[in-house]
């Protein structure tokens, strides 16, 4: 019996994934990518996979498998995988009281303990000790160095699979079971669309129908610290508690939003939470923030780099702060609250999209529900008839 085939469009994070679920599964795999390598929100990051941050349920379970798979991943093309963990500091009796709430809430269903503030000291040298309360302390995890993990999981599934990659080939139509690309006709038994906010050139009307937006996040990277200085645990300040959907089980998260409302009101304007990761150079990447819209200004703000670094103090302390880069990163996400579209505009075509920032944590998980068959996709004529 012949292999199965697919074209996947995109070799960003969610194109790789949805490359390896079906590889996986004995498909003939061709992916065409835009550019020389991904080079947009995929690298992009903190290098993040952070289950912490998915809400309990089918979001959580879907984190722990990406986590899994990039391990597997990382093993098998030998990436720098680093199972550290998160500290989530607290420095006010609010901040306090929220992470105790989310422990004791979840702490039979996820591998989390709050410490006290000599304990928080004990396992991160990087945590400020003025006006520390404790910190919510989760296992689960993981960081990755996202700009040369996506540029080298091609090269191992290639080995490992086959799957032929065309780079600095950018699709220009898909009328099933054709893609046009460089002005050749390919075809496939399956086509998948990953392509991040570039799909809205091939999809203008389904992007707009679908309460889609863009967001444009600012980050930077301090230079390795010294003698290999390592800080640990990835580290998060109060403002992260009321970013991720995980952290809602606490009663008092409404009430920390209002008092940073109240005092931090350009934090929450600038969609600002502070987090800090490091590679395997002892690089610090520190970040970030959120503004939404369809066009953005191209240039940085240096006020909203100055805001992450002024908070960042706060919580944690370095050997060196010295930057050595800093940019911006651009991903769709939906205004209507989903954390993933799969579409099918027509039959063998699927769109996978709208994993807004949590691409590094969901993606591989997705992919193996999306191939599976476990996620079906909406149908386009179903959602024209419910409409």
């Amino acid at each position: 019996m012949p292999k199965k085939s697919a074209i996947v469009v995109g070799a960003g994070i969610v194109g790789l994934a949805i490359t390896r679920s079906l590889a996986e599964r004995g498909y003939q795999v061709i992916v065409f990518e835009r550019n020389e390598k991904a080079v947009s929100a995929s690298i992009r990051n903190f290098g993040m996979v952070w289950p912490i941050g998915q809400p309990l349920g089918q979001m959580y379970e879907r984190a722990l498998m990406s986590k899994r798979i990039w391990k597997e991943v990382c093993e098998g093309a030998g990436l720098w995988y680093n199972e550290v963990g998160s500290l989530h500091l607290a420095h006010s009796d609010l901040e306090w009281k929220v992470i105790n709430e989310i422990a004791d809430t979840t702490k039979d269903q996820r591998p989390v303990k709050i410490l006290s503030a000599g304990e928080a000291l004990h396992k991160s040298g990087a945590v400020n000790p003025d006006g520390l309360k404790g910190a919510l302390w989760s296992e689960d995890e993981m960081i990755v160095e996202s700009r040369v993990a996506i540029e080298r999981i091609p090269g191992y599934l290639t080995e490992k699979y086959g799957v032929n990659f065309n780079f600095s080939t950018a699709v220009t139509a898909i009328q099933y079971p054709s893609v046009t690309a460089a002005n050749k006709e390919y075809s496939a038994d399956e086509i998948y669309v990953c392509s991040g906010a570039d799909f809205e050139t091939l999809y203008p009307e389904i992007f707009i129908a679908n309460n889609f937006t863009k967001c444009k996040l600012q980050m930077m990277r301090l230079t390795a610290q010294p003698e290999g200085w390592r800080i640990g645990p990835s580290l998060c300040g109060g403002l992260s508690l009321i970013h991720y959907k995980g952290f809602e089980v606490a009663a008092s998260l409404p009430e920390l939003k209002a008092h940073y409302q109240e005092t931090m009101a350009d934090y929450l304007h600038w969609g600002i939470h502070v987090m800090v990761s490091q590679n395997a150079e002892s690089e610090l990447t520190i970040g970030d923030s959120h503004e939404y819209g369809l066009v953005f200004d191209p240039f940085d703000k240096q006020f909203i780099n100055q805001l992450i670094i002024d908070y960042m103090k706060k919580f944690a302390q370095f050997k060196d702060w010295n930057m050595i880069q800093s940019w911006h990163g651009i991903y769709p996400k939906m205004t209507d609250g989903r954390t993933d579209f799969i579409y099918t505009p027509e039959e063998g075509v699927t769109i996978v999209n709208g994993l807004g920032g949590a691409g590094m944590t969901l993606s591989f998980g997705l992919a193996e529900e999306v191939i599976s068959g476990k996620l079906q996709p909406v149908n386009a004529q179903t959602s024209l008839a419910t409409s």
